[in-house]
């Protein structure tokens, strides 16, 4: 009889909570409806505007384009900067929205604030070589900011390539008008970008080939180049996203950073085909053998204050690429900062509020006087 009691107990005890699996059910189905729902939103937004804070364009031509940001402190600092972009990418990546672009931060703090930024080069451009860059572009923009600033001195900030093209100008221009120079994930053992050396292997990547028939090189091929470097990190992002569709925070940040990422330029024909030979083959920059327009640009020659702030986990410019930077340089005052963060995390969002832009503002306010 107990047996019996026992047993009948047992299999009550044993019995599923209905109402649990019930109200599980409930949420899960809410969840759908909701991620339905926010899906849709998120597919009939354009996402927020980026690029808004107020500017006048002092250059546009052709693929070049100088922005000065209107000030927004009383007190401004002696010596403007001008920031040169990378030339695959654009520049609203540094001025994503208010509270979370990096120009904003320097206007608020009272610096002079210029771009050098990029549009897509038309096909007549094809024939931009690193001189027009080095030689052209950087020194007609700088006069401008001189100009239009009345000051003499300039500081000059290069993004990634950004960087690489500020270097050969300063390095060339050493005694030019750069009063301080700094440098965002900029790389210069081109060796050392093992899976971009693995694409443009000289012997099976025709770049002549390349360049006479297609002329400008198409933002396809660049983005999947910089997509191949992690193969999956698309499909988790869209799988990141769904996960935290209800999140409108998530879901902006994710728009801004994935439409800024599918944005890409292309690249001038025979500019991309030195890039290449010059960089990717024969690793001049390192090797103290790069010249541009028959000059010589040796690391050497800078002898300028520079900062150079490289993330620890960036996968674009690994630090074995950008680490030799602050050795080769000939100047006494230079910094190598390392942080936490990616490519673009060093420079945007929410790791750069705190991390990378408070230590900017410190390290170029005492030298822009």
């Amino acid at each position: 009889m107990n047996a019996s009691v026992n047993n009948a107990s047992a299999g009550v005890a044993a019995m599923p909570d209905f109402t649990q699996i019930g109200e599980r059910i409930q949420t899960e189905v809410q969840r759908a409806i909701q991620r339905s729902i926010k899906g849709v939103e998120y597919f009939a937004s354009s996402g927020p505007a980026l690029g808004s804070t107020p500017k006048d364009v002092l250059i546009s031509r052709g693929t070049m384009n100088l922005y000065h940001y209107r000030p927004m402190a009383d007190e401004i600092y002696r010596i403007p900067i001008l920031i040169v972009m990378a030339t695959t990418n654009r520049g609203y990546i540094l001025d994503l929205v208010p509270g979370q672009s990096f120009i904003e931060f320097l206007l608020k703090k009272g610096f002079d604030v210029y771009m050098l930024d990029w549009t897509a080069p038309r096909p007549e451009e094809k024939s931009l070589r690193m001189e027009d860059y080095v030689l052209g572009f950087i020194p007609e923009c700088i006069q401008r900011v001189q100009e239009d600033s009345g000051e003499t001195d300039v500081n000059l900030i290069g993004y990634c390539f950004g960087g690489v093209l500020s270097l050969l100008y300063t390095s060339i221009f050493h005694d030019g008008p750069v009063k301080n120079l700094v440098c965002f994930t900029t790389p210069i053992d081109f060796r050392q970008m093992k899976l971009f050396q693995n694409f443009s292997d000289r012997r099976y990547f025709d770049v002549d080939g390349l360049v006479d028939n297609a002329g400008n090189v198409s933002p396809e091929m660049i983005r999947s180049s910089f997509e191949m470097l992690r193969p999956a990190s698309r499909a988790v992002g869209q799988i990141q996203l769904w996960e935290n569709i209800w999140n409108d925070e998530y879901v902006k940040s994710f728009q801004m950073f994935d439409r800024w990422g599918q944005d890409t330029l292309p690249l001038a024909g025979e500019y991309f085909r030195q890039t290449t030979k010059d960089l990717m083959w024969d690793n001049k920059l390192f090797n103290d053998a790069m010249t541009v327009g028959g000059r010589a640009a040796n690391l050497a020659n800078i002898k300028i204050p520079l900062l150079h702030a490289v993330a620890e986990h960036d996968h674009i410019v690994p630090y074995d690429a950008a680490k030799h930077l602050v050795a080769k340089i000939g100047s006494t005052d230079k910094t190598e900062v390392i942080l936490k963060g990616g490519h673009v995390s060093l420079v945007a969002g929410a790791n750069a509020i705190k991390r990378l832009w408070p230590k900017l503002d410190s390290w170029l306010s005492e030298r822009s006087t």
